[in-house]
């Protein structure tokens, strides 16, 4: 079941962002990343977040959680995680067919590590198109994805 997350509240934002360190940490591995800036994302930011959050509950735990900044001319998918212990059950595919139903703007905006080849193939079957890759200062390369 999929619900929106109301991350002004302290706990809900605590389990959000207990989501994100579990699965950034397995991304940090997959993208050969020594510093990755994911991790070092304070409960603060979480809270004060005017992005929403949408979480995938499984058996009431929460699974995982996308991350949405939605304007009128374009919706920016921030984050997608799904916490390791769910990994291969279809829980992005599910939260990415909720986000793309429930905004209608045009792009849809989605960006992740180019080694992150699961995530680029959940992004491609869902007809997003890659329009760049560029290198952080963090010795990642990222590569951004768009959907008309």
């Amino acid at each position: 079941m999929i619900r929106k997350l109301e991350n002004k509240d302290e706990e809900v934002s605590h389990s959000i962002r207990s989501v994100f360190q579990v699965s950034y940490a397995v991304e940090a591995k997959l993208l050969d990343a020594i510093d990755f800036p994911p991790l070092k994302r304070p409960l603060e930011s979480y809270i004060n977040s005017k992005n929403d959050f949408f979480g995938y509950f499984k058996n009431e735990v929460l699974a995982g959680v996308i991350e949405i900044k939605h304007h009128n001319t374009f919706t920016h998918i921030q984050s997608l995680v799904v916490n390791p212990e769910f990994f291969r059950q279809g829980i992005a595919q599910q939260l990415m067919t909720f986000a793309l139903k429930l905004y209608h703007s045009k792009p849809f905006m989605v960006e992740t590590g180019v080694k992150n080849k699961p995530a680029s193939d959940l992004y491609r079957k869902f007809n997003f198109i890659e329009i760049k890759q560029w290198d952080t200062d963090h010795g990642v390369r990222k590569v951004r994805f768009e959907r008309q």
